[in-house]
């Protein structure tokens, strides 16, 4: 698998040099925080291996992450606590989050987004549906999102080993609820704005 790079080579050949793709981690789970990231790569890079993270096993994501940081010329990884899921909803905190990333850029000239329009960008924006299987920077993007964000879930299962965080990644699993409605929520991880979430609030802890 591979993907192409030809958004970035029209973009290039206008005399676009610093393009920036963004992806997300973490929309649909109910704990656990959004994980946004943004990558620019130099001018003809390609890849013969990246690709839509939600494709690759986890040994192949984790050896391109460290390859992406590498060979980037420039990358911003953003972590978007539940808590401000909550307050701003999903959508415009990932929207919210991939504009500021994209004003992290030193003379960056556009943006390519994973389905995810910018109103108000200061750059020229394309938003691509299956963007990480189109553009190798959102793809390099989705792996490094994807990467963080499971590392943060696996520091969870650490601390809190009842509730599975290392398997379902906080995503409502049918054992994830089990355990969920056995030990309940965990203050500060899950988002109490989300269905099931809100279903359990009478049994909040602060763990």
């Amino acid at each position: 698998m591979q993907c192409e790079n030809a958004y970035e080579i029209a973009w290039w050949k206008e005399g676009k040099k610093k393009i920036i793709g963004i992806d997300e981690a973490g929309r649909g789970p109910i704990a656990g925080p959004l994980v946004v990231a943004a990558v620019s790569f130099p001018v003809g890079f390609s890849h013969e291996s990246i690709y839509d993270s939600k494709k690759l096993s986890e040994k192949k994501r984790k050896a391109l992450f460290q390859e992406i940081i590498q060979l980037a010329s420039e990358y911003h990884i953003k972590i978007v606590s539940p808590q401000i899921i909550d307050e701003q909803n999903i959508y415009r905190a990932t929207q919210l989050a991939m504009l500021e990333l994209s004003n992290s850029f030193h003379d960056a000239d556009g943006v390519l987004t994973d389905a995810m329009p910018l109103p108000n960008a200061s750059l020229d924006v394309i938003s691509l549906v299956k963007g990480d299987q189109k553009s190798v920077s959102i793809a390099a993007a989705s792996i490094l999102a994807k990467v963080t964000r499971d590392c943060i879930m696996c520091a969870y299962d650490k601390q809190y080993p009842q509730y599975g965080f290392a398997k379902h990644k906080g995503y409502p699993t049918k054992g994830h609820l089990e355990a969920m409605h056995t030990y309940g929520v965990i203050n500060d991880i899950y988002r109490k704005s989300y269905g099931p979430v809100a279903a359990m609030q009478q049994l909040v802890f602060d763990l």
